[in-house]
């Protein structure tokens, strides 16, 4: 199967001209001598990584069809983990349906995925540097009021 026709059964036409929004980005990597750029990486429990990466499943939770809580709980994890929002894109799957999405970080992001009819919601959460992932774990608890929480941590780019 051809990209072209494997990216048109997924519902993107190269053919056809995006509907996506564009920003013009410069960046100018050179100006900075490349033994002082950051690489973001940081040493955690003793292993050096690109970031946190977790997977944060609610059980028995509540409000996970709520679109404009999902999203105010999504800014305030990015707000107390120290991240940057770039951009939120939610969706609500209608009639009285689950949402998805992603708050896309510059750290990298925060996404959902809910069951409102199980009462469970997918998050995923990842972010590298200084950010703080871990503390978005009481924040998901707290605003879905979870009866159970699971939560599995890999740290990305070991060895790197």
């Amino acid at each position: 199967m051809s990209t072209s026709n494997a990216l048109f059964q997924l519902g993107m036409d190269l053919d056809a001209p995006s509907t996506a929004q564009t920003e013009e980005l410069s960046l100018n990597v050179a100006a900075v001598p490349q033994s002082e750029q950051a690489d973001h990486f940081i040493v955690k429990n003793g292993v050096r990584c690109a970031g946190t990466h977790l997977i944060i499943d609610l059980h028995d939770a509540d409000r996970l069809d709520d679109l404009e809580h999902i999203e105010q709980t999504m800014l305030e994890c990015v707000e107390k983990a120290g991240a940057t929002l770039l951009h939120i894109h939610l969706h609500h799957f209608q009639p009285e349906g689950g949402v998805t999405g992603v708050a896309v970080l510059a750290e990298s992001h925060i996404s959902i995925h809910s069951w409102p009819e199980n009462r469970y919601a997918a998050f995923d959460v990842f972010m590298c540097g200084d950010a703080k992932p871990e503390l978005c774990v009481d924040i998901l608890r707290n605003a879905f009021s979870a009866g159970r929480v699971v939560v599995g941590e890999h740290l990305r780019g070991r060895g790197a």
